[in-house]
């Protein structure tokens, strides 16, 4: 009984605030905060609320709650000793780059940059070619 009132006056409550909003103009977002609001009646009459109350305050829920998460850590933990134990073998450098040189192998991680254009030799005049045509195209 204390539950469905209370889900209804927090049911009321959001659709007065979405009331307010859509005096506003915002209906949209009016349209939303009244979805919003009927959530807590609806889960009351479908009897959710009800539920996650006994469980929240049920010992055993929360023993359940407890094997769960170490049931999780323990496969967690076990995929990663797994893992641990397999990449000892994949991680060794495969041979071509064990005996290439280090100057070369850190060629090869970092990204070239694109190499700047110099002045052409009249004087870089064609650096602005480009840029003039733009502006002759509109009118400047």
């Amino acid at each position: 009984m204390l539950i469905g009132t209370v889900c209804t006056l927090l049911s009321a409550a959001g659709l007065g605030i979405s009331f307010l909003v859509a005096r506003r103009r915002r209906y949209a977002l009016a349209l939303r905060t009244a979805a919003i609001a009927l959530l807590p009646v609806g889960l009351a009459m479908t009897g959710v609320v009800r539920f996650v109350v006994n469980m929240t305050f049920n010992p055993v829920a929360w023993a359940g709650f407890g094997v769960l998460a170490c049931a999780v850590l323990l496969f967690l933990s076990g995929r990663l000793a797994e893992g641990r134990g397999r990449g000892a073998g994949a991680a060794s450098a495969p041979a071509e780059e064990a005996g290439a040189p280090r100057a070369a192998r850190a060629s090869r991680s970092t990204p070239s940059l694109p190499k700047a254009k110099g002045k052409s030799g009249s004087g870089g005049v064609d650096d602005f070619s480009d840029i003039e045509a733009i502006l002759k195209k509109h009118g400047i």
